[in-house]
C-alpha cells in the first residue's frame, strides 16, 4: 500500500507541476516563445505594439564613435529604450550589452535593438577592397571573406552589415567605386550571391553570422560625371539590364535588407522612388525584409527639390517603400503626425514594423539578444582568418605589363624600393576599413626584406609623397636606383582618396609621382611600377616608362606580402580585370559591354587619342602561357526552353603551375531590342599544372542564357542567331 500511495502522490505531484507549466505558458506572450513560427511571433508582438512604439522600430540612432567624416553627427548618448537599430561604432561588446539591456529591461515590450555597421571588407580583419575582390575571379573566396568578417562583426557586437555595395559603376571618377564589384551586372551579381551566402550562411541566428544589406538601391553607380550624391539619368531599360540584375540576384538568394540610394533617378530620388522600392522590390521580388535609408537620405529630399520640409520627406520616403529612417529623424518627428492626419495609413506603419521585427526574429534577438564577452584574440584576426585574406590578396593582383619578362626578379641581387608607399601600411587598408589598424598591416618593404632575405638586398629611398610640389627626395631616389639591379617603384593613392564623397576629376596619378618614374628611368635600370590604388586609373604615360606594372589594389591586413610573393615568383598573378582602365581619363564612360555605334570603322571615334582602353576587361597576364583549343557545341540549335553545353580545352604550355579564368560571352547581333556587343554569361577559374589541359564548361539555358530583358523588366527569347564568344573564338547558336 506505501508503494502504491507513493506512485499515486508522485502522479499528482507531476499534474500539479505540468498545470502549473502550462499556466505560466498561457501568461508568457507567444512573441517570447522560441519554439513558435515567426510568423507567428511577429503578428503576436505587433498586436501588442502601440504606435509611439512602432515607430521607434523605424529610427536609427548611433552609438559610439563615428569614424566615418560623411556622417556628421554625434553618438547619441541618451538612446531611448525602444529603438529599433543603431549604428554600433565601436568593437566591444560590452557597450551594445549595455544597450542592449536598457532595450530588454527598461521598454515595456522588451523588444531587442538590431546593432548596424559599415563592415563593407572586414571588420578587423580587413581584405581586400571589393574591387580588387572582383579581379579575383573566385566567388568562394568571397563568400569566405564575408564570413569571416560576418564571424568577427558578431562576436564584437554588430548583427548587421550595410553589405555588399553592388553598385555597377563605370566612371572611375566616382570614388565609390571601390566599394563595388565593377562594371558587369552578371559578375556584379555572382559575387552579390557570394557576398549574402559568406554573411548570412545558412542561419543568420547563428553567433557567427550578420544580416546582409544590399546598396545602393538602385543606379547609384550611374552618377553624373563621377560626382557622388548626384542627379542620374537612367531609362528603365539600363535600369532593368544593367543596374537592377545584381539586386534580383541578392534578393533571391535571400539578403535580409536593402539601403536605400541618394542619388535621383531621372528625377525621382531612390529614397522616394516607389516604383524601384515597391513595385520592384516589395511587389514583383516579394522580399520581407526591409529597406533603411542611406545616411540622412530622407531629410536630403528637401535638397533634391522633392521635399517641401522635413516632413513631406518623411512622408514621401515611407510610402515610397523605405522602412527604416538612418540617423536624420525624420520619421521619429512625424510619422505619428502623419498618421493623424490620415497621410500614413496605419497598415503601411505595420507592414514596416513587420518587416522590421522579421528580421530580428530569423537574427536571434529575441533569445538571444547579448553578445558573449571575449577576449579580442579570440574573435579578432585569427590565424586561419589572415590566411585567408592572403589568399584573397594573392589573387586579386593583375599584372599589366611584363616586357621581356622582368618579372619574376629571379636574377636580381640588389632591389631599389621607392615611393610614397614602400613603407606606407595604412593606406594598404583601402577606405571603409573598418576596425582594421595599421599596425596589423605588413609594408611592402618589410615583406619584400623578408621575401628575398638571403637572395637579394633591398635598399630604400621615398622618392616622393603622394601628391604637392616637393622634389627634393628625386636625387636620393635616382642614386639608389643607380646602385641596384632593378627598380621598385610603389605608387598609388591615398586610402581617403577612395570611398564616399572622394570624386575625382581625373584618375591620373598626381604629377610628382609620375615625374619620379621619369627620374628613376634616368638610371637606366629595369622599373616595375607597383600600383595600390581604389579605382582604375589612367596609365598611358606610366605604361610606356616601366617595364612592369603590377596592379597590387589596396590588399588589407595582407599588405605587401601577396605583392612581394608576385615579385619573387612564389606566386603566379592569376587577377584579371573587373574593370576597363580607359586610355584617358576623357574616355569615360568606357566598359566592355557597349551598344553598336551607328556607323562602322573609325567613323566616330575620337580624333586625338585612341578609343580603345589601355586595358579592357579580363585582361591580365601570368607567368606562363595557356593555349586555347577549339570551343564545341554539343549542338548548334536549340530550341525555347532547351539547354546545351558548350566545352573548350585550356592548355598550360608554360613552365609553371598557373590559375587561369575563362570568360564566356554572348553576343545577339539583331534583336528587337540592341543589346550589347557582348554580355558576359558565366565565368570559371581552375588551376592548370604546366602541360596538363583542362576543360571549361559552360551550360546553357537558351532561356536564361540567351535571353534579353524589356524595360518593363520582362525577359524574351527571339529566334535567330547568337554567338558564344571566348577570346577570338565565335560559335554560332540558332535559336528556333
Amino acid at each position: 500500500m506505501k508503494k502504491k500511495q507513493i506512485v499515486q502522490l508522485f502522479g499528482l505531484l507531476v499534474f500539479s507541476v505540468s498545470v502549473q507549466a502550462v499556466a505560466k505558458d498561457k501568461n508568457t506572450p507567444l512573441y517570447k516563445d522560441a519554439k513558435a513560427p515567426v510568423e507567428q511571433r511577429v503578428e503576436d508582438l505587433l498586436s501588442r505594439m502601440n504606435l509611439e512604439e512602432k515607430i521607434y522600430q523605424l529610427n536609427q540612432y548611433t552609438l559610439g564613435f563615428n569614424n566615418n567624416i560623411n556622417n556628421l553627427g554625434e553618438a547619441v548618448k541618451n538612446v531611448p529604450a525602444e529603438i529599433g537599430s543603431v549604428i554600433y561604432f565601436e568593437a566591444d561588446p560590452q557597450l551594445r550589452n549595455g544597450l542592449q539591456k536598457k532595450a530588454m529591461e527598461e521598454s515595456r515590450l522588451g523588444i531587442p535593438v538590431l546593432f548596424g555597421y559599415d563592415v563593407i571588407h572586414g571588420f578587423r580583419t580587413v581584405y581586400p577592397i571589393p574591387l580588387a575582390q572582383a579581379c579575383s575571379w573566385n566567388p568562394a573566396l568571397v563568400e569566405q571573406s564575408s564570413a569571416v568578417a560576418a564571424q568577427e562583426a558578431r562576436m564584437s557586437g554588430v548583427d548587421w552589415t550595410f553589405s555588399p555595395m553592388i553598385d555597377v559603376a563605370r566612371d572611375g571618377r566616382w570614388g565609390r567605386i571601390a566599394e563595388g564589384y565593377g562594371e558587369d551586372p552578371y559578375a556584379t551579381g555572382v559575387y552579390t550571391v557570394a557576398s549574402v551566402k559568406g554573411y548570412q550562411g545558412d542561419d543568420m541566428s547563428s553567433d557567427k553570422r550578420v544580416a546582409a544589406c544590399l546598396k545602393h538601391y538602385v543606379g547609384y553607380g550611374a552618377s553624373e560625371a563621377g560626382r557622388d550624391y548626384v542627379y542620374t539619368e537612367i531609362s528603365r531599360q539600363s535600369l532593368w539590364d544593367t543596374y537592377l540584375p545584381p539586386y534580383e540576384a541578392g534578393v533571391k538568394a535571400g539578403a535580409a535588407t536593402l539601403m536605400s540610394a541618394f542619388n535621383d533617378i531621372s528625377g525621382v530620388p531612390a529614397s522616394a522612388n516607389h516604383y524601384t522600392l515597391t513595385e520592384v522590390l516589395k511587389n514583383r521580388w516579394k522580399h520581407d525584409g526591409f529597406v533603411v535609408s542611406d545616411w540622412d537620405a530622407v531629410v536630403q529630399l528637401v535638397n533634391q527639390g522633392v521635399a517641401a520640409d522635413t516632413k513631406e520627406a518623411a512622408e514621401k520616403a515611407f510610402m515610397a517603400g523605405v522602412e527604416m529612417d538612418m540617423t536624420d529623424n525624420c520619421y521619429q518627428r512625424h510619422l505619428a503626425e502623419l498618421v493623424n492626419e490620415g497621410k500614413v495609413p496605419m497598415q503601411n506603419i505595420d507592414d514596416a514594423v513587420r518587416r522590421v521585427l522579421r528580421i530580428k526574429f530569423r537574427l536571434g534577438l529575441f533569445d538571444n539578444p547579448y553578445t558573449k564577452e571575449v577576449k579580442q584574440e579570440e574573435r579578432l584576426l585569427l590565424p586561419q582568418s589572415l590566411r585567408a585574406v592572403e589568399q584573397m590578396a594573392e589573387e586579386t593582383i593583375v599584372l599589366l605589363k611584363n616586357a621581356d619578362n622582368v618579372l619574376p626578379l629571379s636574377g636580381a641581387k640588389k632591389i631599389a624600393l621607392v615611393g610614397p608607399l614602400a613603407k606606407n601600411q595604412a593606406d594598404l587598408l583601402g577606405s571603409w576599413s573598418a576596425h582594421g589598424r595599421a599596425q596589423d598591416v605588413c609594408s611592402i618593404y618589410d615583406a619584400m626584406t623578408r621575401e628575398f632575405a638571403g637572395k637579394a638586398d633591398i635598399v630604400y629611398a621615398q622618392g616622393c609623397d603622394f601628391d604637392g610640389e616637393n622634389r627634393d627626395g628625386f636625387a636620393e631616389a635616382l642614386a639608389v636606383a643607380k646602385n641596384a639591379d632593378v627598380v621598385v617603384l610603389c605608387l598609388g593613392e591615398k586610402r581617403g582618396w577612395s570611398g564616399e564623397n572622394t570624386s575625382r576629376s581625373t584618375i591620373a596619378l598626381p604629377a610628382v609621382q609620375e615625374e619620379l618614374l621619369a627620374e628613376l628611368k634616368k638610371a637606366g635600370k629595369p622599373v616595375v611600377v607597383l600600383l595600390s590604388n581604389g579605382r582604375p586609373l589612367e596609365l598611358v604615360r606610366i605604361e610606356k616608362q616601366a617595364d612592369a606594372i603590377v596592379e597590387m589594389w589596396q590588399p588589407g591586413v595582407a599588405g605587401g606580402k601577396p605583392v612581394a610573393g608576385v615579385l619573387s615568383g612564389r606566386v603566379n598573378p592569376s587577377g584579371r580585370l573587373a574593370i576597363t582602365f580607359p586610355y584617358s581619363t576623357g574616355q569615360i564612360p568606357i566598359y566592355y559591354n557597349q551598344r553598336p555605334p551607328a556607323r562602322k570603322g573609325n567613323q566616330g571615334r575620337y580624333q586625338d587619342i585612341p578609343s580603345t582602353p589601355l586595358y579592357e576587361f579580363g585582361y591580365g597576364l601570368s607567368y606562363t602561357d595557356y593555349k586555347y583549343g577549339t570551343m564545341k557545341l554539343s549542338a548548334d540549335k536549340v530550341k525555347r526552353g532547351g539547354k546545351l553545353t558548350v566545352e573548350i580545352p585550356v592548355t598550360n604550355v608554360g613552365g609553371r603551375d598557373g590559375l587561369e579564368t575563362v570568360h564566356w560571352f554572348i553576343n545577339d547581333p539583331v534583336s528587337s531590342i540592341a543589346r550589347p556587343v557582348k554580355e558576359l554569361k558565366f565565368f570559371e577559374k581552375q588551376l592548370i599544372k604546366a602541360g596538363e589541359t583542362k576543360v571549361f564548361r559552360f551550360d546553357i539555358d537558351a532561356e536564361r542564357d540567351l535571353s534579353f530583358v524589356d524595360s518593363d523588366g520582362k525577359r524574351f527569347l527571339e529566334p535567330g542567331d547568337y554567338y558564344i564568344i571566348v577570346k577570338d573564338q565565335k560559335l554560332k547558336i540558332s535559336v528556333e
